[in-house]
C-alpha cells in the first residue's frame, strides 16, 4: 500500500475515495466514507478496526455483494487491474467473481451448503468457471483439499459440512476460494471462530498459498495479534474512515492515530484475583464423566462411547475463577453444563456442600438462581421478540414470583447499571444494542438473580479487542463485590490470563495440566500446554515442546 502515483498506476487494486451509503425508510446512512488504498500483487494489506468501523463493507463493495437496491457509492473508484469495477455490468462481474476475485467469510457453516456434499460445492465453481469432465473436477478437487491440508481427501470427497471441524469448514471455504487460482484473495475475519492453534494453521496455510501463487490478499479482522503475524500493510477504520495507514512495523511500533494506540493498548489488562485454597468452595466434581452412547444398528444397540468428559475433579472457591481451555470439542463447555446439571453426567457434583447429581428438576429449580451461565454468542441468547427489562426478568418471575412489578424493574435497573447499562434502556430490544452491549445484557439477566456461581462460556470471543477488555474488568469488578465464584471456558488465553486464578487445559475429554494459573502460565509443564500458549502469544515450540519467546 503506499500513495506514490507510479505504485497506484501498477497496482492489481486500487481504491480511490471511496464512500458507500444506506437506503432504508426513507433514510440514508453513510457507512464508508472517502476511503483509499492500494494493494499489490504478493502483498498482504490488513484492513482493522472494531464491528462497525466499515471493514466488511469496503470488502464487499470491492465486488459489490452489498445489494443493488439498498447500497449506493456516492464517490469513488474501484480499479481492479485497471478496469473500474463500480462501473462493471453484472455480467463483467460474474467473470470476476470466483474467477479473478474470491472472498472467505467469518463463519463457514452459514457459508457452506449443509444439504450438499463438499465434492459438489467445490465441483460447482470449478464447472461454472469451465472446466469440465467428472475425472478431471474430481482430480482437481482433491488436489485442492490436498493444498488446503484436508488429511485423506479422497475419503472426504462425500462429506458434508456438520462432519467436518471448523477448521476444516473453513479450509473447504479456502479450496473454494483458490479453486480458479484468483488475483485477489479477500478474507473477512476467517479465524475469529477458531481455536488458536487451528487460527496458527489456517494462517499459515495462507501465507504459504499466498507465496505460491503469488496471488494478492486483503485480510480483514479486529484482531492485531493476526495483522502482525500476516500482513504487510495495514490501514485502520474508524467510523467509515482510514485514520491510520502504512507498513505494520512502522503502524505498530509508532502509532500516529490516538485510536490506533488506543487499538493496541485494548489487550485484557489486569492481575486476576490471586489464589486462595482457603477460600469456600462452591461447586466441586470428582471423577466426572459424561458418555455419549454410539448406537448402530436396527436395533440400535450401543456400540461404544463418546467420552466428552472423562474422569474430571474440579472445585471452584468462592472469589475465584477457574479457566478452562483447550480446542474445540475439548469438553469444556459439556463439563460446565453437567455442573449445572443441565445435561447428565457420572460422579458426584456437589453445591454448597450439597450433593446435586442425582436432583431432579423440580429439586434443581430453586438452586438455579445460585447458578447461572453465560453464553458466547449473546444474540443467539437473548430473545429478539423481549425487551431488554422482560429478558433480565424473566428469571425474576420464575425464582420470586411474588416481586410487584416496580420491584422487578428496581432490580433489573440495579443490574443493569451494574455492568455498565443506561437503565432508561430497559425497554429496548437486542437489536438496537452493540455486540458488546448485548453481551452487557446476558450479564446482566445472569446478575439480577444474585448468583453464587456462574459459568461463563466464551463470552468475549465474538467480541472486538476493546470491547473484550472492558467485559473482562466488568467481570472482575463484579466478582470483586459479589465474591462470585466463576468458572471461565475459553480459548483465548489472553483472557484468561487476565481473568483466572486457576488453569485447567484440556484435551479429548480429559485434563491435561491443571494448577495455579500464574505458574501454569510462567512454566507450562505438558507439551500440549505450550503448544496452546505458542499459538496464543506468538512464541515457537520446538518439536520437544520447548517454547520460545
Amino acid at each position: 500500500m503506499t500513495d506514490d502515483n507510479t505504485s497506484a498506476s501498477t497496482a492489481l487494486l486500487d481504491v480511490r475515495d471511496l464512500s458507500v451509503a444506506f437506503h432504508q425508510g426513507g433514510q440514508t446512512s453513510v457507512a464508508v466514507e472517502g476511503v483509499s488504498f492500494t494493494l499489490q500483487r504478493g502483498r498482504t494489506l490488513a484492513l482493522v478496526g472494531e464491528s462497525g468501523s466499515g471493514k466488511s463493507v469496503t470488502a464487499l463493495s470491492i465486488v459489490k455483494l452489498l445489494g443493488a437496491t439498498s447500497a449506493t457509492y456516492p464517490s469513488g473508484e474501484i480499479l481492479f487491474e485497471g478496469r473500474n469495477l463500480l462501473e462493471a455490468s453484472e455480467d463483467q462481474l460474474r467473470a470476476v467473481r470466483g474467477n479473478k476475485i474470491t472472498m472467505v467469510f467469518q463463519e463457514p457453516m452459514t457459508s457452506l451448503n449443509p444439504l450438499h456434499p463438499i465434492s459438489r460445492q467445490i465441483g460447482e465453481i470449478l464447472e461454472l468457471h469451465g472446466l469440465r469432465g467428472a475425472e478431471k473436477v474430481k482430480a482437481r478437487i482433491i488436489e485442492l483439499l490436498t493444498d488446503v491440508g484436508i488429511p485423506d481427501p479422497e475419503t472426504r470427497l462425500d462429506a458434508y459440512p456438520h462432519q467436518l471441524s471448523g477448521g476444516q469448514r473453513q479450509r473447504v471455504m479456502i479450496a473454494m476460494a483458490l479453486a480458479n487460482r484468483p488475483d485477489l484473495f479477500i478474507a473477512d475475519e476467517p479465524t475469529t471462530a477458531l481455536d488458536v492453534t487451528v487460527q496458527a494453521q489456517i494462517l499459515k496455510l495462507l501465507k504459504d498459498l499466498q507465496t505460491r501463487l503469488g496471488m494478492a490478499m486483503l485480510f480483514i479482522t479486529h484482531d492485531l495479534g493476526i495483522v502482525r503475524k500476516i500482513a504487510d500493510d495495514v490501514c485502520v477504520m474508524q467510523k467509515g474512515r482510514i485514520v491510520e495507514a502504512g507498513p505494520v512495523e512502522r503502524v505498530f511500533s509508532a502509532p500516529q492515530h490516538a485510536y490506533t494506540r488506543a487499538l493496541l493498548a485494548a489487550e485484557p489488562k489486569g492481575v486476576a484475583p490471586q489464589y486462595d485454597d482457603t477460600a469456600p468452595v462452591v461447586a466441586e466434581v470428582e471423577n466426572l464423566k459424561v458418555w455419549f452412547p454410539i448406537k448402530r444398528g436396527f436395533l440400535r444397540k450401543t456400540v461404544g462411547h463418546i467420552k466428552a468428559v472423562d474422569g474430571v475433579s474440579l472445585r471452584v472457591r468462592e472469589g475465584q475463577t477457574v479457566g478452562v481451555v483447550g480446542e474445540s470439542g475439548s469438553g469444556k463447555t459439556t463439563l460446565g453444563l453437567a455442573i449445572l446439571r443441565l445435561i447428565r453426567s457420572e460422579g458426584p457434583v456437589l453445591f454448597l456442600g450439597e450433593r446435586i447429581d442425582a436432583h431432579s428438576s423440580s429439586q434443581m429449580r430453586p438452586l438455579r438462581k445460585h447458578m447461572q451461565i453465560v453464553f458466547q454468542d449473546p444474540y443467539g441468547s437473548l430473545s429478539p421478540r423481549m425487551s431488554v427489562a422482560d429478558i433480565v426478568a424473566e428469571g425474576l418471575e420464575v425464582q420470586n414470583p411474588g416481586l410487584t412489578y416496580d420491584a422487578r424493574r428496581e432490580i433489573v435497573a440495579r443490574a443493569l447499571a451494574d455492568t455498565g447499562l443506561d437503565p432508561a434502556t430497559m425497554d429496548r430490544y437486542p437489536h438496537e444494542f452493540s455486540g458488546g452491549q448485548r453481551q452487557r445484557i446476558a450479564i446482566a439477566r445472569a446478575m439480577a438473580l444474585e448468583p453464587r456461581f456462574v459459568v461463563l462460556d466464551e463470552p468475549t470471543s465474538a467480541l472486538d479487542m476493546s470491547v473484550q477488555a472492558q467485559i473482562v474488568d466488568l467481570l472482575r469488578d463484579l466478582q470483586a463485590r459479589r465474591k462470585l465464584a466463576f468458572m471461565f471456558i475459553s480459548h483465548d488465553l489472553k483472557v484468561v490470563r487476565a481473568l483466572a486464578s486457576e488453569v485447567m487445559v484440556m484435551r479429548h475429554g480429559k485434563v491435561v495440566e491443571q494448577g495455579i494459573a500464574s505458574e501454569v502460565f510462567a512454566a507450562p509443564q505438558e507439551a500440549y500446554t505450550r503448544a496452546l500458549f505458542a499459538a496464543a502469544f506468538n512464541m515457537e515450540a520446538d518439536p520437544t515442546g520447548v517454547v520460545s519467546q
